[in-house]
């Protein structure tokens, strides 16, 4: 019996993520063979999931139950069917398949990713940055929300976006009193302008996070840790990106002490990309993310849902007030 388990936490994307993967190679014989997948989620729950690998010994699967699996040369890709879609998190789930194999090698698969999330290793938390008790000349003091706007090599400056980057956190820093009788402190300036190293479609097509949804937010994200020592999370600073990159992908989210948002959020801040209630909306919800909340599983006039689209006319629920006040991030608002 051959098996690999692989577990990992990222942050990526709109909530917390993380996933255990199991593949246990059960059968072999003259020319095929027998798998076992089962999933674990160590991260927020689940609607859905897609799980994709790619084989290494030139396998190929034949037929497989408990999920829907295809495969186009080496990559493989396999998502739930109907009952078996939902995981809550540290639930699980698993599948099966035969295949054939070359009767040379039959090398367990080196590397998964689930819903765009690598299942790479064991969990380890990202190192918590040294917290410097007086601040730094030009660095934030802690519990700051720094807002970053990075600016594509071939991207002219054009103040409209860092201006209207700089309303939109302030209209969230209003509501955020108004809802909870506490806000956080926004960095002076508001917002950081950041030259990128690479032109725009470096951002939109170099491959991060899995799913082209993410490439262009995953690569700016990381281009600003790596400049300015970020961790995600971070102990000192919440920390929210926009680039102006976004290709095919509409990319963006929060989570984990982040939200990272692309180029159609940055166009909206900056007053080109239709009226501005939705980019507050967003920019709530986002923050929400950020500090700790969940989606709200259905269209319930809380800023958690879809009813963010309809700002101002949206709040937080009293337990999601609760959340943020008790969460990691609660001791930022004052």
């Amino acid at each position: 019996m051959i098996s690999a388990a692989a577990a990992t936490t990222v942050t990526a994307h709109a909530a917390a993520a993380g996933c255990q993967v199991t593949y246990t190679l059960g059968s072999q014989w003259g020319g095929g063979f027998g798998a076992n997948v089962a999933i674990k989620n160590l991260g927020d729950p689940l609607a859905s999931w897609t799980l994709r690998w790619t084989f290494g010994a030139g396998q190929t699967i034949g037929q497989a139950w408990n999920a829907a699996v295809t495969q186009n040369g080496s990559a493989v890709t396999a998502s739930n069917v109907g009952w078996n879609g939902s995981l809550a998190t540290g639930g699980s789930t698993s599948f099966g398949f035969n295949g054939t194999w070359n009767n040379s090698s039959n090398p367990v698969p080196a590397g998964f990713t689930l819903n765009g999330v690598a299942c790479t290793g064991s969990v380890t938390p990202t190192p918590t940055p040294t917290v410097t008790p007086t601040p730094t000349p030009g660095v934030p003091p802690v519990r700051t929300v720094r807002v970053f706007w990075l600016k594509p090599s071939d991207v002219a400056n054009d103040q409209r976006y860092p201006d209207g980057i700089a309303k939109v956190m302030q209209e969230a820093q209003r509501f955020f009193q108004q809802e909870l009788g506490r806000t956080f402190t926004l960095n002076s300036p508001v917002v950081e302008v950041v030259n990128g190293d690479q032109p725009r479609s470096w951002y939109e097509n170099t491959p991060n996070c899995g799913e082209k949804y993410w490439w262009s937010v995953c690569n700016m994200q990381a281009e600003l840790r790596r400049k300015l020592g970020l961790g995600a999370p971070d102990s000192r600073w919440l920390n929210v990106g926009e680039i102006s990159a976004e290709g095919d992908g509409a990319g963006g989210g929060g989570g984990n002490g982040w939200v990272i948002l692309s180029g159609h959020d940055a166009d909206g801040a900056a007053g080109i990309n239709g009226a501005m209630n939705r980019w507050y909306g967003g920019m709530v919800h986002e923050l929400g993310h950020a500090f700790g909340l969940p989606d709200a599983t259905s269209t319930d006039g809380t800023c958690m849902s879809a009813s963010f689209y309809a700002y101002p006319n949206c709040h937080f629920s009293q337990a999601q007030k609760d959340g943020i006040l008790g969460g990691r991030y609660g001791s930022f608002l004052s």
